[in-house]
């Protein structure tokens, strides 16, 4: 069996867009006729230029390989070009490709992928899941109401869910670290008090912040919420500065959670050994894959940290990051997006049953992918699956965050 075809799906999920501005589904077909879907999670070229450029990957280093070959293909994609180092942009085609070909391995073996990868370890995994606004709350106002945000927060506790993450303290900036505005730390302690108050000691409050602050800025943040007991404190500084963010860590009684923008075992082992994170939060789409991040759960093992795998996109990743969490004993939950188009392109193949989400054991990935929904939805535009603030924060007023929602024109 050989990889033989290589077609590339752009779909773009309806209004409000929960999960990103568009999903990137690469569609793999072997000799033999065994198809398999995977989901690039890499987002700082638009569209277009990530097709070519996962179009390049594939020609490159993978078409006519076994696609067992996971190992040989992934040192020529890392190795390409004389660089053995992570490269986003092309980790993330290669993502996406790998999670495809162990869809096939699996669908070709009549196996979930969790069998081929050291077998069943966790029967269930648990689910997350941010607060997103009820139908009737306005818009843009409910980022800011810590009220309606715990309105929510009870929603989601009632179906089930013991963990909810919610981000109040600002947008998206392309901006360096910042020191918070005195409003976003007011706001993100009332946020934490509502939400606290409406859900007690039955949910877990996972803080995120998008590594926005400098670093006295996020001790400061960390000291003001901590009353409340987070169980996370996600990316309070940017990511790429590892020995600051332990700085962080070491200031807080909160553990601080990252990974969502790292890719390869390469950019996660500092991050352990300096000791910035005791959660990992890979995006499969974009850390290198399946195997890779196995790997990455491995090295954690080794330092006592967990796993809890980011989603800020499509099922398929959703399915990749179960199958994963599903054959490894660090695995502390998962990040969960139900929205009737998420649950249609996989055609109810993966449920959150109160709070949990079973394994899927059907062959590959475990879902059944829609394509023909996935292609009547082409995303037609330029933009990028997340778009950044270029203006400063201010600090005469709340600095708002619309929740990662694509604009809609």
């Amino acid at each position: 069996m050989k990889l033989a075809d290589l077609d590339i799906i752009v779909t773009a999920p309806p209004a409000p867009g929960w999960g990103g501005r568009y999903w990137i589904i690469p569609k793999v077909t072997t000799d033999t006729g065994v198809v398999g879907y995977g989901e690039c999670y890499a987002s700082s070229i638009g569209p277009e230029a990530m097709k070519a450029v996962i179009k390049d990957v594939f020609a490159r280093h993978m078409a006519g390989e076994n696609p067992e070959n996971i190992e040989l293909m992934f040192r020529r994609v890392y190795s390409a070009g004389f660089t053995q180092r992570p490269d986003l942009t092309v980790i993330g085609a290669w993502s996406g490709l790998e999670i495809a070909c162990w869809d096939i391995l699996g669908k070709d073996r009549d196996r979930p992928v969790h069998a081929l990868i050291g077998g069943r370890m966790n029967d269930r995994i648990r689910a997350y899941t941010y607060l997103y606004p009820r139908p009737d709350h306005p818009l843009p106002e409910f980022w800011s109401s810590p009220e309606m945000a715990a309105e929510v927060a009870l929603d989601m506790v009632e179906k089930g869910y013991t963990a909810v993450k919610f981000d109040p303290a600002g947008p998206y900036t392309i901006r360096g670290g910042h020191m918070p505005a005195m409003y976003d730390l007011s706001l993100s302690v009332a946020f934490c008090k509502a939400i606290r108050e409406a859900v007690g000691d039955r949910a877990d409050l996972l803080f995120g912040t998008h590594g926005q602050f400098s670093t006295g800025g996020a001790i400061r943040l960390a000291k003001a919420i901590e009353p409340y007991s987070p169980l996370w404190y996600e990316e309070p500084i940017p990511p790429d500065n590892v020995n600051q963010m332990a700085r962080v860590a070491s200031a807080t009684s909160i553990p601080v959670a990252t990974g969502e923008r790292l890719t390869t075992k390469a950019e996660f082992a500092p991050v352990l050994r300096s000791g910035a994170a005791a959660i990992l939060q890979p995006a499969l789409g974009r850390s290198g894959g399946i195997w890779e991040t196995k790997k990455i759960a491995a090295m954690a093992e080794v330092y006592n940290a967990q796993i809890a795998p980011h989603l800020y996109a499509g099922p398929v990743e959703w399915a990749a990051n179960i199958q994963l969490a599903a054959s490894i004993p660090n695995i502390l939950m998962a990040e969960t997006i139900e929205t009737p188009f998420h649950n249609a392109l996989i055609k109810g193949s993966i449920t959150v049953e109160n709070g949990y989400i079973p394994v899927p054991t059907a062959p590959g990935l475990g879902i059944d992918f829609d394509e023909e929904l996935a292609r009547a939805h082409a995303y037609e535009g330029d933009g990028l699956h997340l778009q950044m603030q270029e203006e400063p924060i201010g600090y005469h007023d709340v600095n708002s965050f619309a929740g990662g929602a694509p604009v809609k024109t």
